[in-house]
């Protein structure tokens, strides 16, 4: 009987201990989930443009010269652009007022805006003029230039009455030229694509007076074409001044060089001979 009230008693001290322990345990959990109800939420945050490297003053802004970071929305310098896809396609084609460093917030006061009053006049160089040449879809790179790329221009043209080998020439007229605009847009839609949307039939680049003078010649004397220039060139684009000398201008490539076949076909010249002769009556010149 003893040993029974014995085992009795150590179960009803374990459901003690046990409900004890449980009772323990909500209590905890409670005080825990009333110290989480009771910290401060973080505080706010929001994500802004930035410039993704390093962008000069007066370059045109591209897609990818944007990029975004995230701050605290109390932190935000005034006027930063907020990242959204239309605040993106707004900047693009935009020119940075100043320099920009690696990093460092886009303000909206720091761009101008394509559309603004004066926008072209501040895109331009010192000293530097604006002319526009007639493109189409092959000699424009069919849609693939955009403002803000480095650009060579050529001049094909048709030699009437020339030698087979001579009737059509090739020849640099610009070296380096910065597009400013495409057709009448100072920016390219970068969701557009290649071919999202209608072709620009114009282009306009950034040149001196001189270089003015010979595109316009140039465009009434045939067509012209736009070789997309590699980023590394020697201009710098901001002042239109070189930061080496060049060296002179490639020679024209004629039909000849490109294709033997008019060259043998016809020669370039008809040889003849001329004899002199000299009568009692007078001279005369026999060509044969």
């Amino acid at each position: 009987m003893v040993f029974r009230l014995a085992i009795f008693g150590v179960l009803i001290f374990a459901l003690v201990a046990v409900l004890l322990f449980a009772y323990s345990l909500m209590n905890e959990s409670k005080t825990t989930t009333q110290q989480m109800s009771a910290a401060p939420a973080p505080p706010p945050t929001e994500e802004i443009l930035v410039a993704s490297g390093p962008v000069p003053g007066g370059a045109l802004l591209q897609p990818s010269s944007i990029a975004s970071t995230s701050v605290l929305v109390t932190a935000a310098p005034l006027g930063a652009v907020v990242d959204t896809p239309a605040n993106r396609a707004a900047l693009t084609g935009s020119m940075a007022r100043l320099s920009l460093a690696q990093g460092q917030p886009i303000l909206d006061s720091g761009v101008i805006h394509p559309g603004d009053h004066g926008f072209l006049a501040a895109v331009l160089a010192p000293g530097m003029r604006a002319v526009t040449v007639s493109v189409d879809n092959v000699t424009g790179a069919d849609g693939l230039i955009w403002p803000g790329d480095d650009v060579d221009v050529l001049l094909t043209q048709t030699i009437a009455g020339a030698p087979n080998s001579k009737s059509i020439a090739v020849e640099p007229v610009l070296a380096d030229v910065r597009v400013i605009a495409t057709g009448s847009e100072l920016i390219k839609d970068p969701n557009a694509g290649a071919n999202g949307g209608q072709s620009a039939q114009t282009v306009t680049l950034e040149v001196t007076e001189d270089e003015a003078a010979r595109c316009i010649v140039a465009g009434t004397l045939g067509r012209l074409s736009l070789i997309v220039h590699s980023a590394q060139g020697v201009k710098d684009n901001h002042t239109g001044q070189p930061d080496e000398p060049q060296g002179p201008p490639p020679p024209p490539v004629w039909a000849g060089d490109v294709s033997p076949a008019l060259t043998n076909a016809m020669p370039d010249s008809t040889q003849m001979s001329t004899v002199n002769v000299v009568t009692p009556s007078g001279s005369g010149e026999f060509k044969f």
